[in-house]
């Protein structure tokens, strides 16, 4: 189904009785974000999430966290605080979830399932031949396991389609393991559709019975997820597009149960610069990770917001109140969208530049002063670094040299553009040592304007003059400020001591 831009904003998506037949019932968009607790939040969830997010406050609609835990092998202690902080710094506020009741909780699945939710569903299939008991134990689905194009696969032969009512209910009484399967048709196809995929037509021959209620009683995620997206009248759903194979069993039950299903949005691949899928090992890949690299959220947000999106003029900095103003999900590519590192590092940078001084420092602190640990001006070195960094690991080798002088080549004082070398810099070193040391007021103006009557009174450019200070009280051929601005923080006894210094390496 396609929306129209009514229904982009208000959708019909059940009946006054839930089922068919009724009253229609409008209501506005409502997503939902449904995270697994399994650990840092990739950049893929984290931009489902996003996306979520921004379908339903374009739409004035309602965002839902619902907690997915269903798997509990897989289940991470301290990753539901996790998700919570990531939503937090994001800015990606729900309006409902496990926090924050809003009619329709549980929104954790593990307490869903002990309302018994899962299972009424599950009977209510078995009841309608959609789907039946396995009593199958782990031997017998062990050999029906095949290999096809190297990959081993399995599907299951339906043979517990054919148990009677009696052998059902004696092998239930008799309290033997079982696992409820959904019953797809060999013949015939499914057809569902997807918002940017349009519709795609399977044969069902090719779908296996999949498990809708595990052993252990716990529903399996794709069962889950039809159940708790209908009974919390979700009308957007946004995924990866790995998720497109089992849509159709999805669509299926969306079918058996007389249900109308939501838009589905699935989502291109993200990938690193290779154009292999982005995995941990690429060290970028979650959220925890960007924030532990220097980056700010909202430049995170802004750039995740690009990978796949794009608006009508092709701009690139957005606030997330722009962004719920622009986003349209009708403008997602289907194409792969490749996570260029390079190109988070320049927005990051772009937002840095943005902030506003006392909220850059308090971020920038902690990394200058693993560098400084003198009674230096820290608020004027970082006021330097500020246009100058992308990151703020960055800041580091920037700064190191105010904390010790580095050793360095005599070399760096020759420069082409600047019409230097090593004589004509030991020259200028001694010529500015004594009006220097006869120097009281330290301030990078001052300073300036001592230097630059020695400019005048020479004929020489002010690079020819200002190329041999820096190098001689910094040691770097590139550096956050100017000579003068170097040494207003260095202070008068560490400036004339470097200078000392470099007019001593000149002379050898």
């Amino acid at each position: 189904m396609t929306c129209t831009a009514f229904e982009n904003l208000f959708r019909i998506y059940k009946t006054e009785n839930g089922n068919t037949g009724g009253k229609p019932i409008i209501s506005k968009v409502r997503t939902r974000f449904a995270p697994s607790p399994t650990g840092r939040m990739h950049v893929g969830n984290l931009r489902s999430a996003l996306y979520e997010f921004l379908i339903a406050k374009h739409a004035g609609g309602d965002f839902m966290l619902r907690i997915e835990d269903t798997d509990q092998e897989r289940f991470v202690e301290g990753a539901v605080d996790i998700i919570y902080h990531t939503l937090e710094e994001t800015g990606l506020v729900h309006d409902e979830g496990p926090d924050k009741d809003g009619g329709y909780g549980p929104y954790v699945q593990s307490e869903r399932m002990k309302t018994g939710i899962y299972m009424k569903y599950a009977k209510e299939l078995v009841e309608k031949g959609e789907a039946y008991y396995c009593f199958c134990d782990k031997e017998r689905l062990e050999s029906l396991k095949t290999e096809v194009d190297g990959k081993e696969i399995m599907m299951y032969d339906k043979h517990c389609l054919h148990l009677s009512k009696e052998e059902v209910e004696a092998n239930l009484a008799a309290g033997k393991p079982f696992v409820i399967r959904q019953n797809i048709p060999n013949e015939g196809t499914t057809t569902f559709h997807d918002e940017l995929y349009g519709d795609i037509t399977v044969d069902n021959a090719e779908l296996d019975d999949m498990i809708l209620i595990k052993s252990d009683g716990y529903p399996t995620y794709n069962f889950a997820n039809v159940v708790d997206d209908h009974t919390m009248n979700i009308t957007h759903v946004v995924r990866g597009n790995e998720y497109l194979s089992s849509s159709p069993k999805y669509q299926r039950l969306y079918d058996a149960f007389g249900w109308e299903s939501p838009v589905y949005i699935h989502l291109p691949l993200i990938t690193d610069e290779n154009h292999k899928k982005l995995s941990k090992r690429s060290g970028h890949s979650s959220f925890e990770d960007l924030l532990e690299q220097g980056f700010l959220s909202e430049a995170v947000v802004n750039y995740i917001s690009l990978l796949g999106w794009s608006p009508e003029d092709n701009r690139e900095i957005f606030t997330l109140d722009e962004l719920i103003k622009e986003f349209d999900y009708h403008r997602i590519s289907k194409s792969p969208a490749v996570f260029d590192y390079t190109k988070l590092k320049w927005m990051n940078g772009e937002y840095i530049k943005a902030m506003d001084f006392d909220s850059f420092y308090e971020k920038a602190e902690p990394y200058i002063r693993e560098v400084i640990t003198k009674d230096l001006d820290l608020k004027k070195i970082a006021a330097m670094v500020k246009t100058r960094i992308e990151v703020f690991p960055d800041i580091k080798e920037h700064i190191d040299f105010f904390e010790a002088l580095p050793e360095y080549d005599v070399a760096m004082y020759t420069h082409k553009k600047m019409k230097t070398n090593a004589e004509t810099s030991l020259k200028v070193l001694k010529d500015v040592l004594p009006l220097l040391e006869a120097q009281e007021d330290y301030s990078n103006d001052a300073l300036y304007a001592t230097l630059l009557k020695y400019v005048e009174e020479t004929g020489v450019k002010n690079g020819y003059v200002m190329w041999p200070i820096r190098t001689a009280v910094s040691g770097k051929q590139m550096t956050p400020g100017g000579a003068t601005e170097l040494m207003e923080v260095l202070g008068k006894e560490e400036s004339i001591a470097r200078i000392k210094k470099g007019i001593e390496l000149l002379e050898q």
